[in-house]
This record gives structure tokens, sequence and C-alpha cells, in this order.
């Protein structure tokens, strides 16, 4: 028997190389693939996969929020993140919000299959550098040491935080993450508060910097949340 997979990524060359790398293995499938979190949550629901394949980064949508609502409405499907980002940024998160497994893109062909079927088999997948972090944080944890960075936002604050260091202004973040502008100003102070920021200007200087040190763009420079 086949174990179905399903793919979910904004980018439709790499759920085609995906796809094509699944469906070379005697024991898998793609039954089906999507670009956006609508149109994933309604084809797993008719596709029943045993597994999902989710790109954290779903072009102004997060990957994350599409892990959590697939985690609670199918506690049995299992989940691998797929991200760009370094594990250390995002990997825990992923993993909080249901995944069974986090790899990065630039590993090879043969990691993204180990990783498949180490999850199928009931395992969690992740890197032996990432396994060595969570261990070292896990003591950290009981020994009473505090979280520092953007490890103390909520994955909600976090995408706010991600989405100011592209220059783009409340409004529009509350647009494009379907929230009020209130909402987001909620956001903004929480995420002073957590980070200890003196004011916005500060936030935002602070969330260009986390976006070059990410690695993404950093949107116009000159706007201001």
């Amino acid at each position: 028997m086949k174990h179905k997979v399903f793919i979910v990524d904004d980018h439709p060359i790499v759920r085609q190389g995906l796809a094509q790398l699944i469906n070379q293995e005697n024991d898998l499938r793609v039954c089906g693939d999507a670009s956006d979190i609508p149109s994933a949550l309604q084809t797993v629901k008719e596709c029943g996969p045993d597994l999902a394949v989710i790109d954290i980064s779903l072009g102004q949508s997060s990957g994350l929020s599409l892990i959590e609502e697939l985690s609670r409405q199918y506690p049995d499907l299992s989940i691998l993140a797929l991200s760009m980002h370094d594990e250390a940024l995002y990997a825990e998160r992923c993993l909080r919000a249901g995944a069974k497994g986090y790899i990065m893109k630039k590993e090879p062909p043969e990691k993204v299959i180990l990783a498949i079927k180490n999850i199928l088999d009931g395992e969690i997948y992740v890197s032996d550098n990432l396994g060595s972090r969570l261990l070292h944080k896990l003591v950290a944890k009981k020994s009473g040491t505090t979280s520092s960075g953007v490890d103390v936002l909520s994955n909600r604050e976090l995408e706010v935080f991600h989405l100011i260091g592209q220059g783009i202004k409340t409004a529009k973040i509350a647009e494009q993450l379907n929230l009020s502008v209130k909402t987001i100003e909620t956001y903004i102070d929480h995420i002073k508060k957590k980070m200890h920021f003196k004011d916005s200007r500060d936030l935002f200087l602070h969330a260009v910097q986390w976006r070059i040190n990410e690695g993404g763009p950093t949107g116009p420079l000159g706007q201001q949340p």
C-alpha cells in the first residue's frame, strides 16, 4: 500500500519537483497539491493524505497557521515543514504548531524522502544540530534561563514583526492578515513590551535588521509601521 502525500507550496516548480521526487518511491504517491491556505484546506479534505509537506512561506500567508489548523482538524495527519529559512528561526515553532518534522529546502532530495518516511514511521525528524539545540534549550528552561530575541513572541506576533521588517504599514498588515487595525496595534504593543523597544521607530529598525539577518527581502526602508 502506498502512503498518500499532499504538497503545499506557492511555487509551481517546487510542487512539481517534489511530486516527481516522491512519486519515484514505491511506497509513496502524491495525492494532491495546493498553493495557498484556502485551497489546501479544501483539497486535503478531498484527498485524505497520510502526510502533508508544507512550506511555511506561502506568499503573503504563513504556513504556520496552516500547520496549526490542519493539526486541529486532522490530528492523525503527519506534517513535514519545508522551508528556505534557517531551522533555528522557525523549526521549534513548527513542531509546537503540530509538525512532526522540519527540513530546509537546501537539503539534498534523499534527505526529504528520509524525513517523509521517518515521520510516516512515527518518528520526529529534525537535523542533528537542531536536536542538540532543542535539548540544550530544554535544559536551560529547567534551570530557569529565560528566552531572548524573537523566541519570546507568539507565532502571530512574529508574523507581524516579520511584516514590519518588510516596511509594511499597520493598515496593510491588517488587510494582509485579515485582521482589524486595532488588533495589529495590540500585537505591536505586545511586541514592544516583550522585546523592550522604547517606541515604534525602535521596533521598526530592529525588525528590519532581523529581516536582513534572516536573509529575506527587507522592503522599503523608508517606511515605518
